[in-house]
Formats: C-alpha cells, structure tokens, sequence
C-alpha cells in the first residue's frame, strides 16, 4: 500500500502556515463585518459599524438549535433512498467511492416542508430578525466540525490524506483539510456540506429577506424579486447538475477542512444573500427597462455557464456523443483529450466568465449608490482568478506539453482579449 501512500505537500498554498492560520482570523471577520455594515444606514464599508457586537449579544441557544436542525434535516434527506447512486473518479489505490445524488429530491422535500411551515404560520421573517445570531451559531458549528474534521484525520490511514493538505503542519493541514474524503460509514461529509446545507440555505434566507421586505413595505420591490429569480435558478441548476461537481476541485484534490466547512456553512449562505439582506435596509427601485436589460444580461452569463459546464460534462462521460463529437481536441500523455472548440476552444474557464456575469447580474438590482452589493462580484473574481491560476498548475503538471499547446491555442484565459 505504500506506493498509494500521499507525499508530503511541498507547494504551500494561500501564503503557507502564515496566510492559513490568518485566513482562520479573517474569514469570520469579514462576514460579520459586512454582515453589520450591511445593516448599517450608511452602508459604507469605510465606517466601521459601531458598536460592535459582543459574545452575549450573538449567541443564541435557540437559533444555534435552528441551525443545528437544519443541517439535521439535510443530513436525514441525504441518506434516504431517493435519486441514484454514482461512482466518483478514481482514487490513488484505483477504488472508487460511490456517491448517493439525490440533491433535487432533497430541494424538492425541504420546499414541501418549508411550504407546510409557512401554511401553519412559520415566520419566516425571523431568519432576517435573527441574522447576525444564525451566523454566529453556523460559524460556532463549522469550527467544531473543523476540529473534528481534523481529529478524524489523524486516525485516518495515509492513502486517505489530501494531495494539498498534508504538510505536516497542523495549521495549514487544519486549513487546507488533511483528509480528502472523510466519510463516517457510507455518508460522505464533504460532498454533503457541498451543496447541501450551504446553498440551501442561500435560498432560504433569501426568502426570508424577501418576505421581510413585503412586512415592511407591503410587497416585494422588483430588485428583490430578480435577485431572489437569479440566485435560485444557480441553486436549482447546482442541484438539478449535482453528479458534475464529482468532478471539481474541491472533491478531487481539495481536503475538507476549515476552509471548505466555513465556506459551505457560513460563508455561501451568508455572504452570497448580501445582496437580498441589502435591499430589506436600502430598497431600490428598478425602472421596467432597466430590469429587463439585467434580466438580459443574466442570461447571457448562464447561457455560457451552463452550455460551457454541459460541453465539460458531456464530453467526459461520452466523447462520441453527438452533442461533443466534432468539436475539436488536443490528445494527451494520460490518454484523456482537450477539447479545444466550442466553449473551451474561446477561452480557457468560459464556465467561470458565465460565473462572473451573472454575478455582476445579481448585484446591479441593488444600484450603483453602493459598493457593498458588489463584494460578491469583486470577491467571485479573486476567488476564480485565484482558482484558475491553481488549475492551470495542476493541468499543467497532469498535461505537460499538451496543455502548453492547449494554452497556445487558447490564450485568454476568462475574459476574452483581456485577460
């Protein structure tokens, strides 16, 4: 079993041990400071929001318990026997893990059950009331999974460990995740924390906001509403293309640590509604034309991130699928091909270009008097930057000189004559 052992992480990531152990401080930082910023009359990200919040002020047993069985609740409709069942990639030891995809069902009970709530006077209201605490306790829940996580790891054989978390350092492996996929019999608890209580939860306090606004002012303005139409179409479409992220970065090389447990518990369903918990504090009104212009403008970046993400996902399941078979490839030592027409022939990612048009999209309902509504965008670009700089890495050291033609071929690498 030695030659499926993991070496040892020599190529640190995010500013090595130092940058992790910040971004552990940062990271919670950031959200409640944007979260109170946002709440804020003058909404400036330059005017710290005082006076800050204290331990007693955020802490909530009740809503520590809300969260808690939220994720419970997501946690039972995984396990049940609804969807089908699918292998993952192939692993060091050439095993393959199977995976049950069942998030669509999954979506499909939570909005029944949310329905039945709402009929029997749930008020949904409270999630905007009880912000900044749900946060706290869902940040409280990530770091103990955190710890967790990393305990587990140390039990965990070395076949199990995570190509980019295992330095050997407990910091940046804390960070990072040291076990690539930790699972407690068959539940897999990354690819659940993926989607499921995370971008669930998104829409859901998207709602919230949405029926905050509609207490406050007696219905809905057209600001929220498209932005509530745009984020849930994203989550839908996630859901409804579930088995594709078996093959993201995240479930392939990426260990489960603090980094994606944060980030799939706080960080999406927290910070991505910013725009929604913006407008129940700074309504905007949206003129017909401008509306439709946005409307537009979404649509064209989910145009070329589905059609880019369905090209992907096709030709890897079936390169002699009609849909694929005349587009053009570069082969490669690994035997896999590049494809280098269609979407992937115009730029590198053209999966993260539709990303970042429409989430430029999701923030121009909320005005241009602000900058706060664009963190989502401005951030999205940093992370996607950042990310496709780690996969043209990766590709690179995978394809060698097949991926240097592929680059050659294809030289922009988001945005196209740009960058």
């Amino acid at each position: 079993m030695d030659r499926f052992r993991v070496p040892r992480t020599k190529e640190l990531e995010f500013g090595g041990v130092l940058g992790a152990a910040l971004l552990v401080a940062v990271m919670p930082a950031t959200v409640f400071y944007l979260l109170l910023t946002c709440k804020s009359e003058p909404a400036s990200l330059l005017n710290v929001p005082l006076p800050l919040p204290t331990f007693r002020s955020l802490w909530s047993p009740q809503d520590f318990v809300l969260v808690l069985a939220w994720i419970g609740l997501q946690a039972v409709l995984y396990m049940l026997p609804m969807g089908k069942v699918t292998e993952g990639i192939a692993l060091r030891d050439k095993t393959r893990l199977q995976y049950r995809i069942n998030g669509s069902h999954a979506m499909l009970v939570t909005a029944l059950v949310l329905g039945a709530g709402l009929a029997a006077g749930l008020r949904l209201s409270y999630v905007y009331d009880h912000f900044l605490q749900l946060a706290f306790s869902a940040s409280l829940l990530a770091f103990g999974l955190s710890v967790l996580l990393y305990l587990k790891a140390l039990l965990a054989p070395e076949t199990a460990m995570a190509p980019g978390g295992n330095s050997g350092n407990p910091i940046y492996d804390f960070f990072m995740g040291h076990e690539l996929n930790p699972r407690i019999g068959a539940f897999d608890l990354k690819f659940f924390c993926e989607l499921r209580p995370g971008l669930l939860g998104w829409a859901v306090i998207n709602m919230a906001m949405l029926v905050k606004e509609t207490e406050l002012r007696g219905s809905p303005s057209l600001a929220m509403i498209l932005v509530n139409a745009f984020q849930l179409l994203y989550v839908v479409d996630a859901f409804w293309h579930e088995e594709a992220i078996l093959t993201t970065m995240d479930i392939v090389h990426d260990g489960f640590g603090f980094m994606l447990a944060f980030g799939d518990l706080t960080w999406v369903p927290f910070l991505y509604s910013l725009q929604t918990y913006f407008l129940v504090t700074h309504p905007q009104k949206l003129s017909l034309l401008v509306a439709a212009g946005i409307i537009l403008l979404n649509g064209l970046g989910y145009s070329i991130f589905r059609g880019a993400n369905s090209q992907k996902n096709t030709f890897r399941r079936n390169p002699a699928d009609p849909k694929v078979a005349g587009l053009r490839t570069i082969p490669t030592a690994t035997g896999r091909r590049l494809l280098v027409s269609g979407w992937w022939g115009f730029v590198r990612h053209p999966n993260y270009l539709g990303d970042l048009i429409m989430a430029f999209a999701w923030s121009l309902p909320c005005g241009l008097s602000h900058i706060l509504p664009y963190f989502y965008v401005l951030y999205f670009t940093l992370l996607l930057v950042h990310r496709e700089a780690r996969d043209e890495h990766q590709c690179l050291r995978k394809y060698g000189l097949a991926w240097q033609e592929y680059c050659r071929r294809v030289p922009y690498r988001i945005f196209p004559y740009i960058y």
